[in-house]
């Protein structure tokens, strides 16, 4: 991999943490606003949970494709794994020529 290559993938990744990290601000902020609306507007009733509890579920999927499980499955991973299943092939194939 060349320096321009490798300045394109930092590149992205700089800027897949730079919107899940605007994506939560957004999070927090809006929440606070809801609560504070669901506070005021009936304070006996709170429903503003279920929008905490909805969007945290799709932030929480957003970490996981930016610093968690997402990273494990990446292109390298599917390198790796493509290289595997040929030499697994290979090794099957060899193992059948073997026994004819």
């Amino acid at each position: 991999m060349n320096e321009d290559e490798k300045f394109k993938k930092a590149k992205e990744r700089v800027k897949e943490i730079k919107d899940f990290y605007g994506h939560l601000l957004v999070y927090v902020v809006v929440n606070i606003g809801i609560f504070l609306i669901n506070y005021i507007v009936s304070p006996g009733t709170y429903w503003f949970y279920w929008v905490l509890i909805g969007w945290g579920i799709g932030l929480a999927v957003h970490w996981i494709q930016v610093f968690g499980i997402g990273k494990f499955l990446d292109k390298k991973w599917e390198e790796k794994k493509v290289k595997e299943i040929m030499k697994e092939m290979e090794d099957s194939e060899e193992s059948q020529k073997e026994k004819e």
